[in-house]
């Protein structure tokens, strides 16, 4: 039985009981009777919209499913950008904002200071136009710096952030 039937089954009774309508005891039994109906019509609404999301959120569910078996051999790191333009890209330190054309303090004095420093400039003129292509094992990228740069012995990549050190491999005297 329903609750609707219910509330139904409720009002027969009332009136089989011989109450007079309008009477005191009468009228309060038709208000409640009436309030009654109301409340298990709006609950039978209630529940009959319930099973509509419910149904309706069963066909989104069987909808993912479909999407998730559709999608599942797609491997994760997949880069929509046009991979052939990124092959070829070189990407420059200065494009980035990392300037290292630092202007060097020359030291005013002894002889032997200034023969360094003329060798040093010398040595900066010879490497002046060298440029070092480097891969990132991180992202693949090709990263090309100066001498500069190599002499620091490290540097953080500009695309993806990973450190990477250079060993010279020379000794020190």
């Amino acid at each position: 039985m329903t609750i609707v039937e219910k509330a139904a089954y409720l009002k027969g009774l009332t009136e089989g009981l011989g109450v007079e309508p309008e009477s005191r005891d009468g009228k309060l039994w038709s208000a409640l009777n009436d309030l009654l109906s109301d409340m298990a019509h709006e609950i039978e609404d209630l529940r009959n919209t319930g099973d509509d999301f419910a149904e309706v959120i069963d066909d989104i569910c069987e909808d993912l499913a479909y999407l998730e078996e559709l999608t599942d051999g797609l491997d994760d790191d997949f880069d929509f950008d046009d991979e052939e333009e990124d092959e070829d890209k070189v990407y420059d330190l200065a494009d980035y904002g990392i300037d290292f054309d630092e202007e060097e303090d020359e030291e005013e004095g002894a002889e032997d200071e200034d023969e360094e420093a003329e060798d040093e400039e010398a040595e900066d003129e010879e490497l002046e136009g060298v440029i070092y292509d480097v891969t990132c094992p991180s992202c693949g990228e090709i990263i090309s710096f100066d001498e500069k740069t190599l002499e620091l012995g490290s540097i953080t990549c500009p695309i993806c952030g990973e450190m990477l050190e250079f060993d010279l491999g020379e000794d020190k005297e």
